[in-house]
Order: structure tokens, then sequence, then C-alpha cells
């Protein structure tokens, strides 16, 4: 299972955690980086190569449940597969 992958959106700090969202508006992950180039979103965004690191909201899911032990909150979660 792949645990990140990468977009263009330009994103600048305080973005983590944001909702990645794929083409029918399903939560696909979460925003948490950029790369070293993205380091000047602030200012300007190059397309080429500004990139935005996102974690796999299947991962988050994962961790949710198996490693944090919060069923409690994965019941609270309308999940579609």
């Amino acid at each position: 299972m792949p645990v990140n992958f990468l977009t263009d959106q330009d994103i600048t700090g305080g973005n983590s955690g944001s909702p990645v969202l794929n083409g029918k508006g399903e939560l696909i992950g979460l925003a948490f980086d950029g790369n070293i180039e993205a380091m000047a979103g602030d200012v300007i965004f190059d397309p080429k190569l500004q990139r935005t690191i996102n974690v796999d909201i299947r991962y988050v899911l994962f961790i949710i449940d198996k490693f944090a032990g919060a069923q409690n909150i994965i019941e609270e979660l309308k999940i579609i597969e």
C-alpha cells in the first residue's frame, strides 16, 4: 500500500492536515509537507517544481484502528470502500 503521494497543490505553512480530495470529492489523503521548492510558496508558486507531500487516508485509518486502537473514532466515520 502506498503511504505517501505527491500532488501539485500550492500549500504554505499551516496547511498541514488539509484534506486532499479526488475528482469525485472523496477524501483520499491529508497534506502534511512540501518539497524544498515549496519553501518559496508564501511568495511565488512554480507549478513545475513545487509539490505537496500527502499521506494516504487508508494509512491514516489503519494507524487509528490498529496502532492507536481507537475503534471509537473508526465507528464514528462513514467509510466508503
